[in-house]
């Protein structure tokens, strides 16, 4: 019995959960020392993984190998989370978990290059470019065994010149989205003209412009409070309550900057997503753009040039996916209806092992209307992918019953 049974529903976050070598067939032979020293560099993964992947992969294989443990997965689909989940590392078994969630699309993430190893920001352009390229080539790859599975390709913009030419050669892959950095690089503004490459190169495929969450940016002076550090999770230092707090906050700087300065108008048929980003600042942020726009617009020609008010081109391009906890009939009620999509973040352990009974129980018996939850569940996501997701994608008439 699938997951999600007589009805559409689109999945705006899921993941591969890859293993520690997934990007060395992918990564040009000149750029590998490098790549794998920055990758090592990092301290969740140093202290995880460094020296262990060859162990890791055999024993994780061996595991999927085992009729026994093969045998469980249907029963325990939501239950079995990271490597140890169906589908999460092994692409021929990714179709199985899809016809098992019951999804009508997932739209796939990765899980170790979320960040892109913190290149973006240093001086190596190469290798940042390398290593964004050398995962677009994997997880295109991994989600070729399934039309289903929509693959989210990272296109750094510290290099204006070279993000156009990322961009259009992971759409030759097969990309059906792209995730950039929330934070700027060191050197401009995520709205600088200077990318308008590529953002009409997104807006004329017809793919979104994606971000995520990848861990937080909580300054770590909060870590020093005189009492043992609490950590949830993972091992970041920052996966804790006030991290928690921190999630949000530069996306819906960056967000705002892409709306003041006029990119969004310029590009308005281009859709933003913020994913795993949590949705309970939306509301609020909403208000604040307005804000900032009645106390400035006299004195910022950019703000009078808009098309409209920051909320309501912000209602008309980004879309939102709440956490399973938080309050998502309330912050409908006090944004609009055409913000908020589901996800599951399936195989990750804080999708929860029931996220649509949360959603549900959430949104009926609310005084949302139909056509708001429905955008919810399905509509909003299709009018975010556009082009990117194809026809006969989105309203599959064998997931509904006769």
């Amino acid at each position: 019995m699938p997951y999600v049974e007589n009805e559409i529903i689109h999945d705006a976050d899921a993941h591969i959960v890859e293993l520690p070598d997934c990007l060395d067939d992918y990564i040009e032979p000149r750029l590998k020392d490098a790549y794998h020293a920055a990758r090592n560099a990092e301290p969740e993964y140093a202290a995880r993984m460094l020296g262990r992947e060859a162990l890791i992969r055999e024993k994780l294989s061996a595991k999927h190998a085992d009729p026994e443990f093969r045998a469980g997965a249907a029963e325990n689909l939501m239950s079995r989370k990271g490597h140890e989940s169906l589908g999460g590392f092994l692409a021929e078994d990714r179709p199985q978990a899809l016809d098992l969630l019951g999804f009508a699309t997932q739209l796939m993430f990765t899980s170790i290059a979320l960040r892109n190893f913190n290149l973006d920001t240093g001086d190596d352009m190469d290798l940042c470019y390398g290593a964004a390229r050398a995962h677009n080539r994997m997880i295109t790859d991994f989600c070729s065994v399934d039309r289903r599975m929509l693959p989210v390709a990272y296109i750094p913009i510290a290099d204006m010149e070279r993000a156009p030419e990322e961009a259009r050669f992971a759409l030759e892959l097969g990309a059906k989205g792209f995730m950039i950095p929330q934070q700027p690089p060191k050197t401009h503004s995520p709205s600088h003209t200077g990318l308008d490459p590529l953002w009409a190169i997104a807006q004329e495929a017809g793919v979104p412009i994606l971000f995520h969450i990848n861990g937080t940016d909580l300054n770590p002076s909060y870590r020093e409070n005189g009492k043992p550090n609490v950590v949830i999770v993972s091992g970041d230092g920052d996966s804790n309550s006030l991290g928690y707090m921190s999630i949000p906050q530069p996306v819906q700087t960056t967000l705002a900057a892409l709306i003041f300065d006029g990119v969004m108008d310029r590009f308005e048929n281009l859709k933003f997503g913020a994913i795993e980003l949590g949705a309970s600042w939306v509301p609020s942020w909403l208000r604040l753009m307005d804000n900032s726009f009645e106390a400035f617009a006299r004195h910022e020609e950019r703000l009078r040039n808009l098309s409209a008010r920051p909320s309501e081109i912000a209602r008309r391009q980004v879309r939102v996916t709440p956490f399973p906890t938080d309050d998502v009939s309330w912050i409908i009620q006090n944004s609009a209806e055409e913000i908020c999509m589901f996800s599951s973040d399936y195989p990750h352990v804080e999708g929860g092992r029931n996220p649509l009974k949360r959603f549900r129980e959430n949104l009926v018996g609310s005084s949302l209307s139909q056509r708001a939850i429905d955008g919810f569940f399905r509509d909003n996501y299709i009018d975010m992918m556009g082009k990117a997701l194809p026809e006969d994608l989105r309203y599959p008439k064998h997931l509904v019953a006769a």
